[in-house]
This record gives structure tokens, sequence and C-alpha cells, in this order.
């Protein structure tokens, strides 16, 4: 089993949320949990994912979920870094539209 590593960075503006390892059915609580106790208040949490090797219907459903929390509180979702597979997730469901700097223009 792969372990989900989560650290965050706190900014005036922002919160960063580095993940690395697998988001699956089984480590995804631990970002989930993550999100739950940091305070958005209409600020973009950024969550930068260039540690994630693999991601499925579970990782992509918190990340959806997110989007929709920061939304609803005036904020922004922003998820950089991916790697081949996880983006090919994003690419497969279009929301890489939705997660996605400039997705467009890639």
């Amino acid at each position: 089993m792969n372990d989900l590593t989560v650290t965050t960075h706190q900014h005036a503006d922002r919160t960063v949320i580095a993940v690395a390892g697998e988001m699956d059915l089984a480590s995804c609580h631990t970002l989930e949990e993550a999100t739950l106790i940091i305070p958005l208040d209409g600020k973009t949490l950024h969550v930068e994912m260039s540690g994630v090797s693999f991601m499925d219907s579970t990782g992509l459903n918190l990340l959806l979920k997110l989007r929709r929390r920061l939304m609803a509180e005036g904020g922004r979702l922003l998820v950089t870094g991916l790697r081949d597979q996880p983006a090919s997730v994003l690419r497969v469901t279009e929301a890489d539209t939705l997660l996605t700097p400039d997705v467009a223009h890639a």
C-alpha cells in the first residue's frame, strides 16, 4: 500500500498543499482531512501534485468536491504539477478544464 503524504503551507493569499503518493480509495481520506481543517476563507487552494504517481476516481471526486466547496466560499482551486497518469484521468473525464490553469492553451 502506498501512503499519501500531504504537506500544507499557508500564505496570505493562498494555501499550498503538496501531495505525494497515490490518491486512491485507501489514501484520499488523508488529503480530505487536511483540507477540512484548513481555513480557506475565499482564498486559492493550490494543490501541487508532482509527487502523485497514481489517481483513481476517488481522487478525482475529491478534487471536484474541493472545487465546489471553494467556489461556494468565494475561493478557487488550482491543481498543478500533474504527472502522466493523473493528468490522463483529468483529460479523459474533461475535468482538466475545471482544475488546471490554461489547459485550453496547452
